[in-house]
């Protein structure tokens, strides 16, 4: 019973950290999502700018 245990406890371990690592990732794709739409922001201001001048 305790090598049960001791398995089932490495187990939630493993997925605890594949979690995790599932979490920081998204968050980095989101972040780098808004960075990359601020720069096509950026870039069709620009374009718009240039069109009226």
């Amino acid at each position: 019973m305790k090598g049960s245990l001791t398995k089932r406890l490495v187990y939630l371990m493993i997925l605890g950290l594949f979690s995790l690592n599932f979490l920081t990732a998204c968050n980095t794709v989101a972040g780098a999502g808004k960075d990359i739409e601020a720069a096509g922001d950026k870039i069709d201001d620009t374009a718009t700018k240039e069109k009226n001048d």
